[in-house]
């Protein structure tokens, strides 16, 4: 066998694809003009954000709650019909990573640290303000706050990331729409509009809703990397260290971005899959193991018994906030990350049908959440109710940040699994938000085919910008604030989800 003498021709480097400098501009300056003003008028920021989160919880909240059952519905209908057996990018595209790798890359992408702040201590304001009128710190307290954050981080939450992950592959692997955007996920809808007016607005939403909710998730790991390095090294947690994890977390998505889809984000959500795996491990083996599995049974099965309650429960009378604060907040915040986690779990998804995104989300994601619950959620419970710490109190007086360090700090050595998490921690924030950037940047570019990347320095500049609205926000303080951030870049859209599952299945039918 010999070499062809055809003469050769000198390689030439791929131009990389070209930004959408509208969508890059506007974005990028709606950023900081959000930033402004909260640095220069702190005290009048905090205001209006709280104006904010009544009224968008208490006169809208039946929005979220309606979209997110329509949703979850809709998916399981899909998972069942004739389409949920086609292959994205066609029968003959095998999948370009193992299950492992693309369960870890969706599950890390779609969580971040916040399930570590929330996994661990959501249960507290369960407990002490539970729903239905249920007497605080009773009995069912107990069990309506072992089970309400396994619902909350379950399947109508995953099935809110999963409706734009179908989209986007129906457009982009089905239809090779060359755009990986929220606009051409609605393409079955918009037609040749997709690339015009409504479709720019359409991306931009996505801009906004990203850069909003990607603030509350990256404060939220923010204040638990912080406040373990507080326990261990007597630092004082205030804004200075926390923005310093901030430009930590910033420079980690940034190194991973610019190594890449396979050589970045995939290596790193792998190895924090495996590390967060080895955190749980260790807590169920060394803690109160027995309690924990009890526990677990009982939330499971409270869960499956009371789930169309807990759904589509609106608390008309509105004999609490629980609902507002909580569970409208929750579907809020997944609705704003859900078009970039979906843009993102569309990207790693060619070679796996339909049925297995939905099911693969909806399942592997529900159990990797449920997990953190059930394990860290009920070793904090135990250790209140049996172990002589008070982490209701700790948590009321200094924050679920603080009560977290302080009992993780209780395990055999202490020390080591403090400094564990903060290391769990920043890496989970970074496998989030290498991938926010990755999406950022794919949203405000041309044309992105299948096997093309957006330009490596597009993909820095918004792995830096991440870092600003969350140092801002983190500036004026408070849980609210950072909730809040998340539902106002959910509510337009909430109206885009609808588009999207009509958009579905228009293009599933112009299929031949």
């Amino acid at each position: 066998m010999t070499r062809s003498s055809a003469p050769t021709t000198p390689t030439t480097r791929s131009r990389p694809p070209s930004v959408d400098w509208f969508i890059f501009v506007v974005g990028a300056v709606t950023l900081f003009a959000v930033v402004l003003p909260i640095v220069i008028a702190p005290q009048a920021s905090a205001t209006v954000i709280d104006g904010l989160f009544g009224f968008l919880t208490a006169d809208l909240g039946i929005v979220y709650i309606l979209v997110a059952l329509a949703t979850f519905i809709f998916l399981l209908w899909l998972s069942f019909s004739k389409w949920s057996r086609l292959v994205l990018g066609g029968d003959s595209t095998k999948p370009a990573y193992s299950n492992f790798s693309w369960a870890a890359m969706l599950f890390c992408t779609g969580i971040g640290a916040a399930l570590i702040y929330w996994g661990a201590m959501e249960w507290v304001y369960y407990y002490v303000a539970p729903p239905y009128g249920i007497p605080a710190q009773s009995d069912a307290a107990v069990t309506w706050a072992a089970s309400y954050g396994v619902f909350h981080w379950g399947p109508i939450g995953w099935s809110l990331y999963c409706l734009p992950a179908i989209a986007m592959g129906c457009s982009f692997h089905l239809h090779g729409l060359p755009n990986l955007r929220l606009s051409t996920a609605c393409s079955g809808v918009l037609g040749d509009y997709t690339g015009r007016w409504p479709g720019r607005v359409i991306d931009l939403l996505f801009i906004f809703g990203l850069l909003g909710t990607s603030a509350t998730g990256l404060g939220l790991g923010t204040s638990v990397v912080a406040a373990a390095l507080t326990e261990v090294t007597g630092i004082a947690n205030d804004f200075s260290l926390q923005l310093g994890v901030i430009v930590a977390i910033t420079l980690l998505v940034a190194f991973s971005v610019f190594r890449g889809l396979n050589r970045g984000i995939r290596v790193l959500s792998t190895v924090n899959a495996s590390l967060a795996l080895a955190l749980v491990a260790f807590v169920f083996l060394v803690g109160p193991t027995l309690f924990i599995m009890e526990m677990g049974v009982v939330a499971l099965g409270h869960v499956v018994q009371n789930f169309v309650t807990m759904a589509t429960w609106t608390d008309p009378l509105g004999q609490a906030e629980f609902v507002e604060s909580w569970t409208v907040f929750y579907w809020a915040w997944w609705i704003a990350l859900g078009p970039f986690v979906g843009m993102f779990v569309c990207k790693i998804s060619a070679g796996r049908t339909i049925r297995q995104v939905i099911f693969g989300m909806l399942g592997w994601g529900s159990l990797g959440c449920g997990l953190f619950f059930i394990v860290l959620g009920n070793f904090a419970l135990f250790t209140h109710l049996e172990g002589g710490m008070d982490v209701v109190g700790m948590v009321q007086a200094d924050g679920p940040a603080t009560a977290i360090a302080r009992l993780l700090a209780t395990l055999p050595a202490g020390e080591f699994w403090l400094l564990y998490v903060a290391v769990v921690g920043l890496i989970f924030a970074a496998t989030t938000y290498d991938s926010a950037a990755y999406t950022l940047a794919a949203g405000a570019t041309r044309e992105l085919h299948e096997s093309a990347h957006p330009a490596r320095w597009h993909r820095l500049f918004w792995a830096f910008t991440l870092g600003f609205l969350p140092a801002a926000l983190l500036f004026l303080g408070g849980l609210q604030v950072l909730q809040t951030a998340s539902i106002v870049a959910s509510l337009p859209l909430t109206l885009i989800y609808v588009v999207m599952a009509v958009s579905i299945v228009r293009l599933l039918r112009q299929l031949p």
